[in-house]
């Protein structure tokens, strides 16, 4: 491996690199940390990104990778991107219009032609990032929304399904063939694209509206439900409308494995599942307002991760953090994933009770003072590009100052990886050069690559699988590789000895 030129044979020999036997202690890294750090990139209403409809494509893409610069800088390990705002798409889509949120118009393709999910899976990937593409099941149109639907727009080539709600359109969730357009929209999402999840929010049926007179509006369902009455149907309005939501729910979990078993699922729900429960909680009933019974989700294993949408403070009282996670955690009978969602961007808003950073980090040391959770996703990513209360900056060097791998899903079917083959050598400047192989010719997902220098540190990073060769500091003694698989599963270890 090393060049005789310029040193002698003995000289090289005695600097050459060479296994590191593993019943030597200090050929053995430091086992990784293991926590889920995610953010939510909201395109609606061009909350984070674009920031604006109509973007020239190079704004958009310098927008996307400042996005994922500041999550890598600030320690996160994942990124979850709206690509489904309202029955539209920001990606190359054959089912659905183009966004107005990234184009400027609804069905407008954007020029010159570019897709974003493309862009921003592979360049995550770069950074060691995932990504997650986040959609949004029933709604077909937001208030923010300036242009008209394009007629490829399920509201205008199928409008008996959908509703118009207050200031929404809505997708009525008791149609099948709304079902099956979200599942079909979906699924080829995960056919075409290397994406790392698949996630969906708190909108199931729509959060109550008014109308002028400050009475509620009921949601417009009545022919679909007449017509499950018709056909045999026994259950009450509100249980039927709760099992459609959980007939998608289910169907989403098994066809995403179906397709691509290594995809994660993921649901972010309301916070509280029902007033009293725990029994301190009060506020807002999912269950009978949304018709989400999120519980149930998470007691049959339809998820691979669990976000439930904690927006209060640890010292809430009728919202207590640490209570409400503690609840959720005891519910999760198949011990899937918990990552609490937390309401980041409450941080230096324009509120009266806005939060400062301490009060996030507050909640990540809660979260990993409860054993049943293993991570957090920050709404949103505004927050982080603009340092309020230098949030970014502090949990960077602070609370995510070390890197973290997700954590690993060993129920998922995923081929494991064999021992890694690591060549070393010189390179310039005196640096080490590592040649990285998969054992069984299968790339992994990622390279768990750590270092130790002289001084007997170790530093750990978190390398895309189609990486071959790394650069290693001159100083450093020890290299220890590992492949990581799709289920974020470590392979056996590989080290050297580099002097």
């Amino acid at each position: 491996m090393l060049s005789f030129t310029s040193i002698g044979l003995a000289a090289a020999l005695a600097l050459a690199p060479e296994p590191c036997p593993l019943v030597d202690a200090t050929c053995i890294p430091p086992s990784m940390a293991r926590e889920f750090r995610g953010v939510w990139v909201a395109a609606v209403d061009n909350i984070d990104w674009p920031s604006k409809p109509g973007l020239p494509v190079a704004v958009a893409k310098r927008e996307l990778l400042t996005i994922l610069d500041r999550a890598k800088a600030s320690g996160l390990n994942a990124v979850i991107l709206q690509v489904r705002p309202s029955g539209d798409a920001l990606y190359a889509s054959t089912l659905e219009p183009w966004s107005e949120y990234l184009t400027g118009r609804q069905g407008r393709a954007p020029s010159p032609l570019w897709d974003p999910l493309t862009f921003a899976v592979e360049e995550a990937h770069k950074r060691g990032l995932e990504l997650h593409a986040w959609f949004n099941p029933y709604r077909a149109r937001h208030p923010s929304a300036e242009t008209p639907q394009s007629a490829r727009h399920l509201s205008q080539k199928k409008p008996a399904l959908v509703k118009r709600y207050g200031t929404h359109l809505w997708m009525d969730p008791g149609e099948d063939a709304v079902r099956e357009q979200t599942l079909r929209v979906i699924l080829d999402v995960v056919k075409r694209y290397d994406i790392d999840g698949v996630h969906i929010d708190d909108y199931f049926y729509p959060y109550k509206e008014r109308d002028r007179r400050g009475k509620t509006i009921e949601f417009p369902d009545s022919a679909s439900y007449a017509r499950y009455r018709y056909a045999g149907g026994v259950l009450s309005r509100d249980d039927w409308r709760r099992q459609n939501v959980d007939v998608l729910v289910q169907a989403l979990y098994h066809g995403i494995h179906e397709v691509k078993p290594w995809v994660k699922f993921g649901v972010s729900p309301f916070g509280i599942w029902r007033p009293g429960y725990p029994s301190v909680v009060t506020g807002f009933d999912a269950y009978t307002e949304l018709y989400a019974d999120a519980r149930r989700w998470l007691n049959e294993g339809w998820v691979d991760y669990f976000a439930p949408q904690l927006y209060w403070s640890v010292s809430s009282t009728g919202q207590p953090y640490p209570t409400l996670l503690r609840w959720w955690a005891e519910q999760n009978q198949f011990g899937r994933h918990i990552w609490p969602g937390n309401y980041t961007s409450r941080i230096g808003d324009s509120s009266r009770t806005a939060w400062r950073t301490s009060e996030i980090i507050a909640q990540i040391d809660a979260t990993r003072a409860e054993a049943g959770a293993t991570g957090n996703i920050h709404f949103s990513a505004k927050v982080f590009l603009q340092d309020r209360d230098s949030v970014a900056t502090r949990v960077g060097r602070s609370a995510y100052a070390a890197p973290a791998l997700v954590p690993a899903s060993p129920w998922m079917d995923v081929p494991s990886h064999d021992t890694p083959k690591v060549e070393v050598r010189k390179g310039v400047r005196g640096a080490w050069i590592a040649r990285l192989s998969p054992g069984s010719g299968v790339l992994p997902q990622w390279w768990l690559v750590q270092v130790r220098a002289d001084s007997g540190v170790w530093t750990s990073r978190i390398v895309r699988g189609t990486t071959r060769e790394i650069q290693i500091a001159a100083s450093a003694d020890r290299v220890a590789v590992r492949a990581v698989d799709r289920a974020a599963i470590e392979g056996p270890l590989t080290a050297i000895k580099l002097r």
